[in-house]
């Protein structure tokens, strides 16, 4: 069997970054286990927003969860009412289903006191719709689900993306049973250059899924971006 690996985490600390950033001996189950608890809340309580990924940063006293969408004003609501909204249901979603939302040291775990973390949001605009390999992956998934023929919608999609001048490749892959048939297959789609030789490519990967009453379509999306020295 062959060897897969994602492109991005091939790609960590040379051009890329990690999507979480804290660093833990004692807590790492814990703190994992928040991270899934809160990219699982927002990706289905946003699922409209356009979101391209979420970063959570992590302090003594602080998490710092950083929002990439392509529509803040759907977030962030009127007067910020949305976002605070949102704050509060997350607070509590983590408090009832992991428990670790409250810190404790081992002083205050003698005299039974509880140290509140800080949950701060920070919303980041992507201004540019089509140079994002997740988003790109969110419409194609959405169209597919509304029984739009994935062969006109992946091609509307590639259009789209090589219009920009930043993206100098893409490449589309979709496989389940396409359009409803009884045998599930893999179709590709490809447009512009697409070097994977060396890590210098700059390659923005996403992967989703489709819902569909005949059963799920999978999706994924390379973007290149040109060489990063």
């Amino acid at each position: 069997m062959t060897h897969k690996v994602h492109p991005k985490i091939f790609r960590i600390k040379k051009i890329d970054d990690w999507d979480s950033r804290w660093l833990t001996k004692k807590k790492f189950p814990e703190y994992l286990k928040d991270d899934w608890t809160i990219r699982e809340f927002l990706e289905n309580k946003l699922k409209e927003a356009g979101i391209q990924n979420i970063e959570i940063e992590r302090s003594e006293n602080k998490i710092n969860i950083i929002i990439n969408t392509s529509r803040p004003g759907f977030i962030i609501g009127r007067g910020g009412e949305g976002l605070n909204n949102l704050k509060k249901e997350l607070e509590k979603k983590i408090k009832s289903k992991s428990g670790f939302f409250l810190k404790q040291s081992d002083k205050i775990a003698e005299t039974k006191k509880k140290e509140k973390l800080i949950l701060n949001f920070e919303i980041r605009e992507i201004k540019n719709f089509w140079i994002s390999s997740s988003l790109v992956a969110q419409w194609i998934g959405s169209r597919i689900e509304r029984r739009i023929p994935f062969r006109k919608i992946c091609r509307q999609a590639l259009e789209k993306v090589a219009l920009n001048r930043e993206v100098k490749g893409v490449k589309i892959k979709i496989s389940g049973r396409l359009d409803g048939t009884e045998i599930a297959r893999k179709e590709w789609f490809k447009k512009g250059e697409f070097p994977l030789q060396t890590i210098r490519a700059d390659v923005d990967y996403a992967q989703k899924r489709a819902y569909c009453s005949y059963g799920i379509v999978g999706i994924k999306v390379w973007i290149y971006k040109g060489e990063k020295f």
